[in-house]
């Protein structure tokens, strides 16, 4: 089940599940819009896409998938990116701001 984490992992942002401008990679890290728009949209962790994260239902509607069953995580990961490194990363990369 995806991990939901609780804030961005640049600025520390709390993120509760309901956000809508959580972002989130294929491998669950987690920035905020504001973050993943200064990191291009692009995972300074994997090199992966920054998209909107899914909203986990807060109430079953359908086999149990919904928050009670599966809460939010309480992991907070806290692990600020150097902005001038990564976009040097991405130029060497030839990725274009997006």
């Amino acid at each position: 089940m995806l991990e939901l984490r609780p804030s961005c992992e640049q600025c520390r942002r709390a993120l509760p599940p309901e956000s809508t401008v959580a972002r989130i990679c294929s491998f669950e890290c987690t920035f905020c819009a504001d973050c993943a728009a200064l990191l291009q949209h692009c995972c300074p962790n994997c090199g992966g896409n920054l998209v909107p994260r899914p909203i986990r239902p807060e109430r079953d509607s359908r086999n149990g998938n919904d928050l009670q069953h599966y809460p939010a995580g309480t992991r907070e990961v806290y692990q600020p990116t150097d902005l001038q490194e990564h976009t040097r990363w991405l130029d060497s990369r030839g990725i274009k701001p997006t």
